[in-house]
């Protein structure tokens, strides 16, 4: 059993027994309840219509959450440190990290339209029918633009809060805030360089590799590892690997989203499997396919995913999918996510590991990289 506070006035009870990468993404459950509970009486407090709007909001879209694999992740960057014992800061490092995913999920869906998220409508969706059904004035979408901003900052600020009251408890906390301030600013690098993709028409492989490292491979799997790993006070050989194995196995995280969001299956994934194609949003994906199609002479493919076209019909979209099949763009994302998934654990393998952490790791990484629902971004 994990030791964390299920109350804030019950004191955190060292760990009994070995602890498991699964025992982190459990206990996080119970750390999140209590977190969002204590963030919704201050809500109430506050000011009701607030609470009731936006905080039960974030709320409900946290409570939604999929397999925690930052709290896995960061769970496995502690024990590779060395770390042992009571992992309550653990814990709630793993609660914060899934606050401020919460903020990204909320903010990218308003900027990319998003109408689904996590099998439920997306907040901006749920903030426009909250103002046409209450025949509010003014227009729906910029009404509800402006809501699911400020539910976004809510998440993160959330997220902040819980941050730095682990910092505050733990003897490595200036350099548990260092690695949370830089994984906050690389989101925010990594959502600008996505519009900015948009707008410029973007479409090489280089800077899609950018955009996918900046925006969701670093927060996904690097920074987690290397918070885990500072809560234990890492050597610098051992961030290190760390740092290598997760920017490998982010990026694996990412690529796999990227199919998912064009192949899969959304009553799996829960979001929609046409977004990124209909808005001609700068994948890894669609770079390969772009620069396969120009390579090989498919001019109707290079057409077809050329990043100045307009939003793409039914039609288009179908016709995508077939380009990027028939260019070899699948397949070559495919080989890239396995090549991928192994330099991660070649990297892992250097700290050192316990065999046991390097097994949870790797299959971590499978999940986080493989096929299936589990995979998809949000779903982590």
């Amino acid at each position: 059993m994990l030791g964390l506070r299920p109350t804030a006035a019950e004191p955190v009870r060292p760990v009994d027994g070995p602890l498991t990468a699964r025992d982190a993404a459990r206990a996080v459950e119970t750390e999140l309840l209590r977190v969002l509970d204590e963030n919704l009486r201050r809500a109430r407090d506050t000011d009701p219509v607030f609470a009731r709007d936006v905080a039960e909001r974030v709320a409900a879209l946290v409570r939604r959450g999929g397999k925690r694999l930052r709290t896995a992740f960061a769970w496995c960057g502690w024990r590779a440190a060395g770390g042992s014992g009571c992992a309550a800061q653990v814990v709630r490092t793993g609660a914060a990290l899934e606050l401020v995913q919460a903020c990204a999920l909320v903010h990218d869906d308003l900027m990319d339209g998003s109408p689904l998220r996590r099998g439920a409508p997306a907040v901006h969706v749920e903030f426009t029918r909250m103002h046409e059904a209450a025949r509010m004035a003014g227009p729906a979408e910029a009404f509800a633009a402006s809501a699911a901003v400020l539910a976004g900052d809510l998440a993160l600020a959330w997220a902040d809060d819980l941050l730095t009251e682990t910092a505050l408890g733990s003897p490595h906390g200036p350099l548990l805030h260092r690695e949370w301030q830089a994984m906050r600013g690389e989101m925010v690098a990594g959502q600008y360089r996505d519009i900015r993709a948009q707008a410029t028409g973007a479409s090489g492989v280089e800077d899609a590799v950018v955009v996918a490292t900046l925006k969701s491979a670093l927060y996904t799997v690097e920074r987690p590892l290397a918070l885990g790993a500072r809560l234990a006070g890492a050597d610098p050989a051992v961030l290190e690997a760390l740092r290598s194995a997760g920017r490998c196995a982010g990026l694996a995280f990412q690529l796999r989203d990227d199919l998912l969001g064009t192949f899969g299956d959304p009553a799996l994934t829960g979001k929609p499997a046409d977004d990124d194609l209909r808005t001609r949003k700068l994948t890894y994906l669609l770079a390969v396919g772009l620069r396969l199609a120009e390579a090989s002479g498919d001019r109707e493919a290079a057409d077809v995913l050329a990043p100045r076209g307009p939003s793409a019909s039914d039609d288009g979209v179908q016709r995508m999918r077939a380009a990027l099949e028939r260019t070899g763009a699948r397949a070559v994302v495919e080989s890239k996510i396995e090549e991928l998934a192994a330099a991660s654990l070649r990297h892992f393998h250097r700290t050192g590991a316990e065999q046991a952490v390097r097994r949870e790791f790797e299959a971590l990484v499978e999940r986080a990289s493989g096929a299936g629902p589990e995979c998809a971004g949000e779903a982590a």
